[in-house]
């Protein structure tokens, strides 16, 4: 592989001027700056990357640990988030490393390897939860970090951050029932023990206190994230004395879940009981009927969080941004 002289030489400059084109362009001649990368092309001269990020502070290497879910289950919507987040970071000339660490304190052992022998000269992270070690322990390192999600509970957000407004979804998803005459609108959730999950259900709760609908006894927290707890928390909502006509669902597998209960007690979907998910998880347009489902705006979220990792600020500085609700027959029979 050539060295930086060679290119210089090759290219009938000086070394300064070769690393100028790499670097700052703008400071070329358009005719220097395009017999240097003549040079560069032809001599195959690759950049050595830990001798630049520790020169410049740039974070061309972005770490980002491989979220694991229960039973080894695949998470469809953050397999869709890793895709987005690695075709961002190469189209501004960055690479994703991808790994694997154990959750809480005991995974920054991991962390610390990566930086110190520079495979990695920042993170993106994900699955935040309240009291998250991850973010002090780069804050205090002046590791750069950014995160896909809030760190709920906390007075100030420890760094900066990309989210989806959940509330607000929850909140365009009972707008929409009501719309379609829907008069009692479950909610499926999850335990509030979850920011997450506490976040969607204001939403829920605040637009149907708005909308003049009642709330007291329409909200079921399901135990996990999986069909079966989505079917027995529909079961819940529609075996009350007064049954609901309609069920926003924290997540499409609760809402699966809950379609599956209605399917196996004769109604219809979009007909006798109105239901949204949240995600729009490609499964959302293959069942029958169609899943009406708040879409996130993956490719949005990933570059924003690119963008944040490379433009550090000694502020924290934050993205909220608005899913997108996809009507399907699940919520509305037309």
């Amino acid at each position: 592989m050539a060295t930086l002289k060679e290119v210089a030489a090759h290219a009938e400059v000086s070394v300064q001027t070769v690393s100028n084109a790499l670097n700052a362009p703008h400071r070329l001649r358009a005719d220097t700056l395009q017999r240097v990368t003549r040079s560069i092309e032809l001599l195959n001269y690759r950049p050595n990357r830990n001798a630049r990020s520790l020169r410049t502070s740039a974070v061309e290497l972005v770490g980002y640990c491989v979220p694991s879910w229960p039973e080894g289950q695949a998470h469809l919507v953050m397999d869709q988030f890793l895709h987005a987040l690695c075709a961002a970071a190469e189209s501004s000339g960055r690479h994703i490393l991808l790994f694997t660490a154990p959750p809480g304190i005991d995974g920054m052992r991991v962390y610390d390897d990566l930086h110190a022998r520079r495979l990695v000269d920042g993170f993106v992270l994900s699955q935040t939860e309240t009291k998250d070690p991850r973010h002090p322990w780069l804050a205090k390192r002046k590791i750069p970090f950014v995160s896909f999600g809030r760190v709920w509970g906390e007075k100030s957000q420890p760094g900066s951050w990309v989210d989806v407004d959940g509330a607000a979804g929850c909140a365009q998803a009972v707008q929409h029932l009501a719309e379609a005459g829907r008069t009692r609108i479950g909610f499926l959730g999850w335990p509030k023990t979850s920011g997450l999950a506490e976040d969607r259900r204001s939403g829920w709760r605040g637009a149907c206190k708005e909308a003049g609908l009642q709330v007291g006894g329409l909200s079921v927290a399901c135990r996990s994230d999986t069909i079966v707890e989505g079917s027995r928390g529909a079961a819940k909502l529609l075996d009350a004395d007064r049954p609901v006509d309609a069920i926003v669902a924290l997540s499409d597998v609760l809402a699966l879940g809950a379609l599956r209960e209605i399917n196996r007690r004769g109604l219809r979907a979009g007909v006798d009981v109105g239901l949204t998910g949240f995600d729009d998880s490609p499964l959302a347009s293959v069942v029958e009927p169609g899943l009406t489902s708040l879409r996130q705006p993956i490719d949005e979220i990933a570059a924003e969080l690119v963008k944040l990792l490379s433009e550090p600020s000694h502020r924290a500085t934050t993205r909220l941004l608005l899913p997108e609700l996809v009507i399907r027959g699940s919520s509305s029979p037309g």
